[in-house]
């Protein structure tokens, strides 16, 4: 299940992008269905599970224009689950290969239709 969802950043590039964040309870959780929509000039994220609105952020002119003439926005999502992101404190270098050890992390990107009431 969807603990926590965060729009990072907003910006157009052939079509409306949005940058998220998605945390979730636990590694096995993979119940993450997004549904856009546009009100006014709210855009926001809502669960197609039990339409509970996760993020929202209201748009500028320019982004307006380019998810109104598109009908579409493209979601870039980047998946975190506590305990396992954000814990790692110091970096221990691996010597072998030189580089140092990382978190997993899950990236996500897609095309979704956006909706406007």
């Amino acid at each position: 299940m969807v603990e926590s969802v965060e729009i990072s950043r907003i910006n157009i590039r052939d079509a409306l992008s949005v940058d998220v964040s998605v945390w979730m309870n636990h590694p096995n959780d993979m119940d993450f269905r997004p549904a856009l929509s546009v009100s006014g000039n709210t855009f926001t994220i809502s669960s197609l599970t039990d339409g509970a609105s996760l993020a929202s952020i209201d748009l500028d002119e320019d982004q307006m224009e380019a998810v109104v003439r598109d009908q579409a926005a493209e979601l870039r999502v980047k998946f975190h689950v506590k305990g396992m992101h954000g814990e790692l404190k110091t970096i221990h270098p691996i010597i072998a290969d030189g580089k140092a050890k990382k978190l997993a992390t899950a990236n996500w990107k897609t095309t979704q239709k956006v909706t406007f009431e």
